[in-house]
């Protein structure tokens, strides 16, 4: 039988990935939930093609106009419960949560506390609600697969030895568009140069997380806990072709890599398939026009984000939240031109520092700290 699918976030980047994926491995999977925003345009062209049972646009508006386009071929969903309801609803095996930012977090709970296979792509979910997740997978017996490209390395990598045989875990990074520009240069930095980064094709908000290594600081915090790894445990390494997408060490020495061309679609299949390899589409690397490799530290000073990362990684509680929410109204305030490029990481650093922590929070606390540090930027940026 195939695998039946629910794809959050499917006319972004990652959900339109796994629908190539999917077209490539013809009757491996059924499509059964289609979730956005509220692109009803590119959900209807989606509709058409995989026949979902559901779609959902959590925009209502956006739903009623999708329901206009596809007639009574799928059910329609709208409005900001949806797609919880989805994913409660709606008999599946596999939810892929590919909605960028906190949005997809309610959805995300909901699916692991039914039990459910989840390709998480969605780091903000473990970077916000990183115990609630964690303690929903082991009540529920719920698996999660990491999509993220250094995240799926280190789950692959992971399978070379147990767990107390870790020593450290490297995280790679391409660097960013930044990664040889001076500080005086970043200065100036214009929301389309940010928008280039040298390696991969990926959505406005995580595009400029990367020139910030943002996404890094992220990336640790969701390490920590995906893998139950000390944060001082885990490293960031600056590898700029983006061909090794993450390493573990081991206490015998040996370092175990996942390599591969840098192509979403790789990871995105992993979890889909696991714990199958099939043959996938994604481009495969050529050694004979790979010349080297380089590996680098990351510059801290330039790049204060990442102690940022470690910090959040060992406090928990809520501040993870903090940090999340005022990231990304910060990068939201720099593509609008409100703010320059040096100013996302102090502003998101001032709102973690400000906010009350909670050791132990509700997901009601969570949310609440994530509306408190938008406004909080939102004030900042309009002064």
């Amino acid at each position: 039988m195939p695998k039946r699918v629910i794809i959050l976030g499917s006319t972004g980047s990652i959900g339109c990935s796994a629908l190539s994926v999917a077209d490539n491995l013809k009757g491996e999977f059924e499509i059964v939930g289609l979730a956005a925003q509220s692109s009803w345009e590119k959900m209807a062209e989606q509709v058409e093609r995989y026949r979902p049972k559901v779609s959902v646009l959590s925009d209502a508006d956006a739903a009623d106009r999708l329901a206009e386009r596809t007639g009574q071929s799928t059910k329609v969903w709208g409005g900001a419960d949806a797609l919880e309801r989805l994913v409660k609803e709606l008999d599946c095996d596999f939810v892929l949560s590919g909605i960028v930012g906190v949005a997809g977090l309610p959805a995300t709970l909901a699916a692991v506390q039914r039990g459910l296979t989840v390709g998480l792509a969605n780091k903000e979910s473990l970077v916000v609600a990183g115990q609630l997740m964690v303690d929903a997978a082991v009540a529920s017996g719920a698996r999660l697969i990491p999509v993220d490209s250094e995240h799926s390395a280190i789950y692959q990598s992971l399978h070379s030895g147990r767990h107390e045989e870790i020593e450290r875990i490297f995280l790679t990074g391409s660097g960013g568009p930044f990664r040889t520009w001076t500080q005086e240069d970043m200065k100036y930095v214009t929301p389309a140069e940010a928008l280039k980064h040298p390696t991969w094709i990926m959505g406005p908000k995580i595009t400029i997380d990367s020139a910030t290594l943002m996404n890094k600081a992220l990336e640790i915090i969701e390490a920590k806990w995906l893998f139950e790894v000390d944060p001082d445990h885990i490293e960031v390494v600056i590898h700029p072709e983006s061909i090794i997408h993450s390493m573990v060490a081991f206490h015998d020495g040996s370092v175990v890599a996942q390599m591969g061309s840098p192509d979403m679609r790789t990871p995105i299949q992993y979890a889909m398939t696991y714990p199958r390899r099939l043959t996938g589409c994604g481009d495969r690397l050529d050694f004979s026009k790979l010349e080297r490799m380089h590996f680098e530290p990351p510059d801290a000073e330039r790049f204060p984000s990442l102690r940022l990362g470690h910090e959040v990684a060992r406090k928990g509680g809520t501040a993870g939240a903090a940090l999340n929410a005022a990231n990304e109204a910060a990068v939201a305030a720099f593509l609008d031109e409100q703010i320059g490029f040096l100013d996302i990481v102090p502003i998101v650093e001032d709102v973690l520092t400000r906010h009350t922590f909670d050791e132990k929070p509700t997901l009601a606390t969570l949310m609440a700290v994530d509306t408190w540090a938008r406004k909080e930027v939102s004030q900042c940026c309009s002064v």
